[in-house]
Parts: structure tokens; C-alpha cells; sequence
């Protein structure tokens, strides 16, 4: 078998065009590569910090789960919506409970950048937007994909991340979500 892919739909939602660009990309994807699912909406957890990381905090079940497939994995896919440029706040409770240090990331006494404890792996975002995915870029300079990307997975040691932008879903006919999961199935018939 190829890839141990793992599939992150980070829709706080149960049924949207994440969940079925998340299912596209996993059919394709699992002829090839093993592929493990989560979604976001299926998850337990309180995604909330009221200390920060100043104190550690016990991880339920779902995010202890979540840890052991980004450990298992040497791919992952995040497909997730953007929302006011950014990625839904329970989509960011999930990363900061549990893209800790000492799991994700190690600063070492007298160095400047931490140890990249995620190394090795690769990432591929699929992101919807209401916004036209050239808008996005140039105008609001996609902060979604570079906290995504650079602050967040490159910063663990993902590398490289590639992302791929859908949209206006806000207002897509049918036949244009069809050449979305259609496209989504030729990224994961292509995994890796």
C-alpha cells in the first residue's frame, strides 16, 4: 500500500460541501493509500484555553484519537471553510489543544527556532471560500492558508503543504460543485 493518509474535514458542520470534497478526495485517495477519516463536527471537546499552555490540561478521548492519527500519518488533508478569512474557531480550539509542545513542537534552551517534532510528514489543504479564491489571494492575502501553512504546519515541520481553494460556494450552481469533488477525486487519486 502507499501513504498513510489522514483526512481531517474541519467543518464544525455535519453535512457541507467540506464533508463531500473530505469523501471525493478519500474515495479516490483509497484505492491507492490507506486512508483513516475524522470530522470535526463527530468530535468531543472543549476547545477552549483559559489558561493558555501556562497549565497542563487533561486531552478527552476524541483529542488524544486526533494525536495518534497525525502520528500515524505521513500525509494529511485538511478540508475545511474559511470564515472571515480564517479557519472556524472550533477548527483552531482543535489545532491549539492539540498541536502541543513537546507533541508538536520542542523549543530547546538557547535556540532561536524548535525542534519540528511533526517532520517528515506532508499536508494538503482543500479550503472553500464565499469569496472569489483570486480576491482572497491578492486583495486579502489568504491569511487562512498562511496560518494554515506557515504558522501552523510548516512551523510542526510539515513540509511541503499545498493548498488548493474552491469557491464562491455562496453562490455555485450545482454543476460547479460537481468539478469541485470532481477535482477534489483527482487530488486524491494523486495523494502525497
Amino acid at each position: 500500500m502507499g501513504k498513510r493518509i489522514l483526512i481531517l474535514n474541519g467543518n464544525p458542520k455535519q453535512n457541507s460541501l467540506c464533508a463531500s470534497l473530505a469523501a471525493a478526495y478519500a474515495t479516490e485517495a483509497s484505492q491507492q493509500h490507506e486512508v483513516q477519516q475524522m470530522a470535526l463536527a463527530q468530535l468531543q471537546f472543549d476547545s477552549d484555553l483559559p489558561e493558555g499552555y501556562d497549565r497542563n490540561r487533561s486531552l478527552e478521548p476524541d483529542l488524544q484519537a486526533f494525536q495518534q492519527a497525525l502520528l500515524w500519518a505521513e500525509h494529511l488533508v485538511l478540508v475545511a471553510p474559511v470564515w472571515w478569512g480564517a479557519i472556524p474557531a472550533r477548527l483552531k480550539g482543535l489545532i491549539d489543544r492539540t498541536f502541543l509542545p513537546g507533541f508538536a513542537f520542542r523549543y530547546e534552551k538557547g535556540q532561536t527556532w524548535p525542534d519540528q517534532l511533526l517532520k517528515g510528514r506532508t499536508a494538503t489543504l482543500l479550503l472553500t471560500l464565499d469569496t472569489p479564491p483570486w480576491y482572497f489571494r491578492l486583495f486579502q492575502g489568504a491569511p487562512a492558508v498562511r496560518q494554515l501553512d506557515t504558522a501552523t504546519l510548516a512551523f510542526c515541520g510539515f513540509k511541503p503543504v499545498r493548498h488548493h481553494l474552491f469557491g464562491p460556494v455562496i453562490k455555485a450552481e450545482e454543476a460547479q460543485r460537481q468539478r469541485w469533488l470532481a477535482r477534489a477525486g483527482e487530488l486524491g487519486a494523486k495523494a502525497g
